[in-house]
């Protein structure tokens, strides 16, 4: 039931705050939306878009145009779970993209980060 109530959740509200984060660590906006296009195949613009519609955090993953196959190397913990025990694919990516947020605000290169 803890998962639904993340999928329900409006991405318009959700996502500026993974942007307030890395902004808080002198990283830009730009950079989010570069590793959320990564990992969901979203252009900025698209992004940009769904931060201004009614779309829920879930259907923004359910919706992704692809999945990076890459992101499965991504690995570690986001609120004290580990990654690879999340059995549920959907909040899985979302905790990727967590991930990846984190990394960024840690100041990891862009090049680490997208797994190159």
């Amino acid at each position: 039931m803890e998962n639904e109530k993340v999928f329900s959740m409006k991405f318009s509200k959700m996502y500026p705050y993974l942007i307030q984060k890395a902004e808080r660590k002198n990283r830009a906006k730009e950079e989010v939306f570069e590793v959320t296009s990564w990992l969901t195949g979203y252009t900025a613009r698209e992004i940009e878009e769904m931060m201004e519609g009614d779309i829920t955090y879930g259907d923004f993953f359910r919706n992704a145009p692809e999945i990076n196959p890459n992101a499965s190397l991504i690995k570690g913990s986001v609120c004290g779970v580990k990654l690879e025990t999340i059995e549920d694919p959907l909040m899985k990516q979302i905790r990727y993209l967590d991930k990846l947020v984190d990394e960024l605000a840690k100041g990891k290169t862009m090049e680490k980060i997208l797994r190159k």
